[in-house]
Formats: structure tokens, sequence, C-alpha cells
């Protein structure tokens, strides 16, 4: 059987049941915090940010390092334009662009 002879003073009991007493208040305190709507928004919110953040950071690495990729096909590692693939593409431009204004003018007239 085990000794049930409780060797603290009833002193030492009321202030072990005040120590208990504060902690539970402060974990009640805490847990009401967490349940605050107010609280539940503004870490739902922090997070979508969060995810926002890391979804934009990675298409900005993505668009940059398209646009890298799409500069080294113009430009050769010293800066000079690469003309034997700028003009080519300059034609197709402008050919396009006038095949537009043609276009936007016939329907104007029919």
């Amino acid at each position: 059987m085990a000794d049930t002879s409780d060797t603290r003073t009833p002193a030492q009991i009321e202030a072990d049941i005040k120590r208990r007493r504060e902690t539970l208040a402060e974990t009640l305190d805490e847990i009401g915090v967490r349940v605050h709507p107010k609280t539940i928004v503004g870490d739902a919110k922090a997070k979508v940010v969060s995810n926002i953040d890391h979804t934009l950071g990675r298409a900005y690495v993505g668009v940059n390092q398209a646009l890298t990729n799409a500069k080294a096909q113009f430009v050769d590692e010293e800066g000079a334009p690469r003309l034997e693939r700028i003009v080519p593409v300059a034609l197709v431009a402008v050919g396009l662009v006038g095949l537009l204004a043609l276009s936007g003018s016939r329907r104007r007239k029919g």
C-alpha cells in the first residue's frame, strides 16, 4: 500500500496550490489568445502572405532566368549584339505589324 501521509505544511500546500493556479491561468490565457478569431485570421493571413511571397519569388527567379536566356540569344558574352539573330527576328516583327495594319485597314473599308 502507498503511503498517503503528506509531510508538507499547510503553508507549503497553499503555496503549491497558488503556483498551480497561476500556471493554469497562464495556460488558459495562452489558449484564449490562440483560439481568438483575430489570432486565427491573423495567422491565416500571415500564411497566405508567406505563400504568395514564396510563389512570387519563384516566379521572379523563373522570369529572370528566361530573360537572361533570351538576352543570351541576342547578345554575345562581351555584350555585343548578334546581328545574325536580331535581323531575322526584326524582319518577322515588321512583317507581322504590317499584316496587322493591313488587316485593320481592310476591316474598316469593308
